[in-house]
């Protein structure tokens, strides 16, 4: 059997390769957070962005994305999220050697205790289907942009929205009520268009993301030291098998602040 650093060493995502592959998956909360945000930071513009920069991790689990942002792009992270408690995302950050770069504080993504215009980027990895399906979020979210900020999104999703049978047939042994929030990128497209808060500028569909999704479950559903993170992983490999790249992957998104 391959070690864990053989296994998910990847050439496309060169700077998360550079990470403790055992940090990652005793600190996961699903698909490998930061091969989505790697992906997504090249449309993000995270490189284009001045040292310090101040970036919202909205949703950001136990902060594993914080630290990658602060580490590789110099930002100034703010880690927001609802269900990990900042003492404990304060305790990995001190560990990772980034507590003067990222605050963690407590926040529900509809009631934001920041003041408008304040962030140079704002960054969502697999959380924001959670709370942005909703029409009139992404102008409230927005607020908090400087005027030609970029909001930069990954969620899980599906290729196409569901025609006649929904779900598709092969999903329904797996299908949860959260899984509605599961959209086509073509969905997420027009949904951010007509809000009018951004400037549509990426819309992609990420090739491949189910063979990384199902490649990364796989390891964490044998090398998870928490039983209810390698279960959820153990239930998705098998969806993954089952579906085969047909319906499930990511959509990333970027939208600049238009006003």
């Amino acid at each position: 059997m391959p070690d864990l650093t053989e296994r998910l060493t990847d050439k496309r995502y060169p700077r998360s390769s550079q990470y403790d592959p055992r940090w990652v998956i005793d600190h996961q909360m699903g698909p490998h957070p930061l091969w989505l945000l790697e992906w997504l930071a090249p449309a993000l513009g995270l490189d284009s962005l001045p040292p310090r920069a101040r970036v919202l991790d909205l949703g950001c689990g136990r902060a594993l994305t914080s630290v990658f942002l602060a580490r590789e792009y110099d930002v100034q992270v703010t880690a927001a999220d609802l269900w990990i408690k900042p003492d404990e995302n304060a305790e990995r950050l001190a560990a990772a050697g980034v507590a003067d770069r990222v605050l963690p504080v407590h926040a529900e993504a509809h009631d934001l205790p920041f003041g408008e215009g304040i962030f140079d980027a704002i960054v969502s990895i697999d959380a924001y289907h959670y709370f942005g399906t909703d029409d009139l979020y992404l102008p409230t979210v927005t607020r908090l942009l400087k005027p030609g900020g970029r909001i930069g999104v990954v969620v899980p999703a599906l290729r196409e929205e569901p025609e006649g049978t929904e779900p598709p047939e092969h999903l329904k042994p797996f299908w949860e009520p959260a899984f509605w929030s599961l959209h086509s990128p073509a969905w997420w497209h027009r949904h951010w268009i007509r809000s009018g808060a951004v400037t549509v500028e990426a819309a992609d569909w990420q090739p491949d993301g189910w063979r990384d999704w199902l490649r990364w479950t796989e390891v964490c559903a044998e090398e998870s030291p928490d039983e209810f993170m390698a279960g959820m992983a153990r239930r998705e490999v098998d969806m993954l098998r089952a579906d085969a790249g047909r319906a499930l992957g990511f959509v990333g998104l970027v939208g600049q602040r238009t006003s």
